[in-house]
């Protein structure tokens, strides 16, 4: 089989492969997201031979130098413009039990196809102008891509404990990909799991990588639901999986919170590309197992799910080795994510709408798109009459904030000149009074000025005090 590269730059590589006498293949995820007709701009090169001295012949023709070289993987990186060109020569692997760094020898075409992840990946194009285009396919790669199928080239089992982190990116590619995964291949997921933690074989830092990859995808409910039936999540977020078999009331919500929360998230990434809104979505009920509690004549309730889930969250970002300056805005999205739908059902007082939108501050927007993500009945007319009475809160809450200057509230009288106003040192008394004069905005007693606030506190201040 011969596939169309309509590439000059690829083609000018080939004509130098020729002239130096190497046999030249296109191999990995470039050929992969060609055959699935998407374009790729980082194009991986393997040669029968001195890969690093192919790169630098292909380096020197183009008037530039490489940018890096990987003597003990036999691999050279060159960026042309904004295209990554990844030089390798074929090779061969063999792993020692602890490490995911192999041992590399030179080795055949076949040999190098065969130590790649997945017969998707496992598929080369030779570049040369006697076969140019010509596809080599040792392992039925190319089935596999037309019958959407994840499958190791060799056995999943000898696979997954070479690499463990080929167990994330086999439901990375699944997910992304929209395929199944070949049945030998997901039972030796959930054997090998271990494998992903307590050892020095993959860092924490990779697999979450490939976890917030999972979420990016456009449904991530696929990639986070093989996660969870394979049994993998019970390693890498064993508080995802203790979601499954929770039951909650079925008003608004998904009767089991596993699948509710699938829902929240696959719902959440129809309005947003932010990975921590999105990471928001799937760990906003996390504490519903520890809070669950069965109430005559109400059902199962969750009081404080949303408080003891904010708290959980720097236990997870540490040991998830997550970016910790994404904390607070998870923290928060999540202690305030139950605020907006009581004033969706009810008439509630301007004071509690105006607390909201300062409470939520930059975050207000994000809040609305999850609680608007977290209606998930499957009573399509219930979801509407919510959503239809959501649409008239978020304009409420909105309006309000930003009448009201609302956003990332703080006090018009500075402590400075409280302090000054009334001869006060630095004290808990400075805080009262701030508190106070915050209080009478939000009540709509004062406008959200400097001068209103002053007037008000100055008048005050022997009855804020008592």
């Amino acid at each position: 089989m011969k596939i169309e590269i309509n590439n000059t730059l690829i083609k000018k590589i080939g004509e130098l492969a020729d002239r130096e006498g190497f046999n030249a293949f296109l191999v990995g995820g470039y050929v992969r997201d060609l055959l699935l007709g998407k374009k790729g701009i980082d194009i991986d090169i393997m040669v029968t031979g001195d890969g690093i001295g192919f790169a630098e012949t292909v380096a020197k023709e183009f008037g530039t130098k490489l940018d890096a070289v990987y003597k003990n993987f036999e691999t050279a990186l060159l960026n042309l413009d904004e295209i990554k060109l990844e030089f390798a020569s074929s090779r061969k692997e063999s792993y020692k039990k602890n490490s995911r760094k192999p041992d590399v020898r030179p080795g055949t075409l076949k040999e190098d196809l065969s130590r790649r992840d997945f017969t998707i990946n496992a598929l080369a194009v030779s570049i040369n102008k006697e076969t140019f285009g010509e596809v080599f396919d040792e392992f039925d790669g190319l089935g596999d891509l037309k019958n959407k199928i994840i499958r190791t080239p060799l056995d999943p089992l000898k696979t997954f404990e070479d690499d463990p982190l080929r167990i994330m990116r086999a439901i990375r590619f699944a997910s992304k990909l929209n395929f199944s995964i070949e049945e030998k291949t997901f039972e030796a997921l959930g054997k090998m799991k271990e494998r992903l933690i307590g050892s020095e074989v993959v860092s924490q830092e990779r697999i979450s990588n490939e976890f917030l990859q999972i979420l990016m995808t456009d449904k991530p409910s696929v990639g986070l639901e093989l996660l969870h039936t394979s049994g993998v999540m019970e390693v890498v977020f064993p508080e995802i999986s203790l979601l499954d078999g929770v039951d909650q009331r079925k008003d608004f919500h998904h009767k089991n919170v596993f699948y509710h929360t699938m829902m929240v998230v696959d719902n959440i990434c129809k309005t947003t590309d932010d990975v921590w809104l999105r990471f928001t979505a799937l760990v906003h009920d996390i504490a519903k197992p520890k809070t669950k509690k069965l109430v005559e004549g109400i059902g199962w309730t969750f009081h404080g799910h949303e408080e003891l889930g904010a708290r959980m969250m720097k236990k997870i970002f540490r040991r998830m080795k997550l970016p910790m300056n994404r904390l607070e805005y998870v923290e928060k999205l999540v202690r305030l994510h139950l605020r907006p739908i009581p004033i969706a059902k009810d008439v509630v007082k301007d004071s509690a709408v105006r607390r909201l939108a300062a409470d939520a501050g930059e975050e207000l927007v994000d809040l609305l798109k999850l609680c608007r993500a977290d209606i998930t009945s499957k009573n399509p007319e219930l979801v509407k009459k919510y959503l239809e009475n959501y649409e008239i809160v978020e304009k409420k809450i909105i309006d309000i904030q930003e009448k009201d200057h609302l956003r990332n509230f703080q006090s018009p009288v500075r402590g400075e000149e409280i302090m000054e106003i009334f001869g006060l040192e630095p004290s808990r008394q400075v805080g009262i009074i701030k508190e106070k004069i915050k209080e009478a905005i939000l009540e709509g007693e004062i406008p959200n000025e400097y001068e209103p606030a002053r007037e008000y506190m100055i008048k005050n201040f022997g009855e804020m005090l008592k």
